[in-house]
């Protein structure tokens, strides 16, 4: 640690640390990808995550404060809840406790991150011992939104993710002029579909059909359930190229793909 950084509680100004308790939040509701709960605005699965007692022990006690981090990055850590235990419910393995929320610090909720090592396989840590090694990394000007364009190589979307997406103007600009050949991935059972896009507005216009029909107008999903659709398809890029390009290439590479991965032999391409 530098003089350079500031400490947590150099912003926060909580009194007695004793009674303050920070949970670390690695995954909700059994998905190990909190921030996705954060950005779909999903309160209600995080704060049961917060307030959650393990089969043997319990987190919080009666009139105890506790602050909320889910992980963003790699030793990185967004706040999302500052409150304090009003009830015990006596329950274990499930949410145990009523809360109220600090109105004071909603400012720093979805905004404020800080930068800490996490050592320990528990998540739930008394203040005391921790909060002297959690430095501010920075304060965002608005709520957290990881949703800039990450780039090509590094795109692997949910049905969700991408219909939240699809419209911001970083990911627009990006899969509008460009053609490409993508994957779609059924992760309930590892099935995959290949395609193209060189069409109108290219990725961008092949992408956004999936949103509006989510078969996008492929005769090979247009037999699954919308609902298994949106509970586990991902998608992703395989190869990009400028809109220049000339549509046989793109079209060789698809073919190229199905052949390689074999989704005509046991995914969902049938030509």
């Amino acid at each position: 640690m530098s003089s350079k950084d500031i400490l947590l509680n150099e912003i926060l100004h909580l009194d007695d640390l004793s009674n303050v308790k920070i949970r670390f939040n690695l995954m909700f509701d059994g998905h190990w990808n909190p921030t996705d709960f954060y950005k779909n605005a999903d309160h209600k699965t995080m704060l049961n995550g917060q307030y959650w007692n393990y089969s043997k022990k319990k987190s919080f006690k009666s009139g105890q404060v506790n602050l909320g981090f889910i992980k963003i990055e790699d030793d990185l850590w967004l706040l999302f809840h500052v409150g304090k235990v009003t009830k015990d419910l006596n329950i274990l393995n499930g949410m145990g406790y009523e809360f109220e929320s600090f109105p004071g610090y909603e400012k720093y909720c979805g905004r404020l991150i800080i930068r800490y090592k996490n050592k320990s396989q528990n998540m739930v840590r008394l203040a005391e011992s921790v909060i002297g090694d959690c430095l501010i990394e920075k304060i965002l000007p608005g709520k957290f939104d990881n949703d800039l364009f990450p780039g090509y190589e590094n795109i692997d979307l949910s049905w969700s993710d991408l219909a939240r997406v699809i419209d911001k103007e970083t990911w627009k600009a990006a899969l509008a002029n460009q053609k490409g050949v993508y994957l779609i991935t059924d992760t309930s059972n590892g099935k995959m579909y290949v395609g193209s896009a060189y069409g109108e507005n290219m990725i961008l216009g092949r992408w956004k059909s999936y949103i509006s029909s989510l078969h996008g107008g492929n005769v090979e999903l247009k037999s699954i359930d919308e609902k298994h659709i949106r509970e586990n398809f991902r998608y992703s890029v395989l190869d990009i190229f400028k809109a220049t390009t000339d549509d046989k290439l793109i079209l060789k590479r698809e073919t190229w793909w199905k052949t390689i991965l074999k989704t005509r032999e046991f995914g969902y391409n049938s030509n």
